[in-house]
């Protein structure tokens, strides 16, 4: 997945819109070395990764 696309599936998500790029950047390096880390491929850690922010956005404020 692009940078760019991953900025919008976290817009999507509720990601502020001026953070989106910075933070999809980060998770792309995330990801990948959580798939170096744990032996899982690159769309399985991402999806894992994605998981975890929808929840936190979603979580009560």
């Amino acid at each position: 997945m692009q940078i760019s696309q991953l900025a919008q599936v976290l817009a999507a998500l509720g990601c502020p819109a001026e953070k989106s790029a910075g933070m999809a950047a980060q998770l792309d390096k995330r990801a990948r070395q959580l798939a170096a880390e744990k032996g899982r491929s690159y769309e399985e850690a991402l999806q894992h990764l994605l998981t975890l922010m929808k929840q936190g956005w979603a979580a009560p404020k």
